[in-house]
């Protein structure tokens, strides 16, 4: 009979074994923290864009008089027939942008799937959270929100004052 020599060097077949499902363990581990990882950047960049999209709007709107440079506070709403006409904050109340546009009145095609939905609302000037009656106060509140596929990623809203 055939005698294998022992060497106190080597590694015994259970030992073997357990390195392996250690090994096993460690690399679905890894697999699962990865996903992980995979998805919350996914979210962040959902949000990194909406972000962006909002600062668009804001942008765009920074500049403009807050009612019409010529009928003043007749008409709450757009006067003109589309965006490159917009002359004042109203003008974009109850607007949706889909695709989304930049603060230069241009569509972001590469953004397809992203809506800025815009609103404006006069606001009290006692408490800027409460809303009223279309120019019947000095303070309006802009607030955007950007959707991805029907679901809301941000809002943000700021308020303008007709001083």
């Amino acid at each position: 009979m055939h005698t294998f020599p022992k060497n106190k060097n080597a590694f015994t077949l259970l030992e073997m074994m357990f390195a392996i499902v250690l090994l096993g363990v460690a690399i679905a581990a890894l697999m699962v923290s990865n996903k992980a990882l995979t998805k919350a950047n996914g979210a962040g960049l959902e949000m990194a864009t909406a972000e962006f999209l909002i600062e668009q709007i804001r942008e765009l709107t920074a500049q403009l008089p807050v009612c019409d440079p010529q009928t003043g506070k007749t008409n709450f709403g757009a006067e003109e027939g589309g965006i490159a006409d917009y002359d004042d904050l109203d003008d974009f109340n109850a607007r949706e942008y889909s695709p989304p546009i930049d603060a230069g009145r241009n569509t972001l095609s590469d953004y397809t799937g992203y809506c800025q939905q815009v609103t404006v609302d006069n606001v009290s000037a006692a408490d800027l959270m409460t809303a009223v009656g279309d120019h019947t106060s000095d303070f309006y509140r802009m607030t955007v929100k950007v959707l991805l596929n029907g679901r809301e990623i941000s809002s943000a809203s700021w308020i303008r004052a007709n001083l």
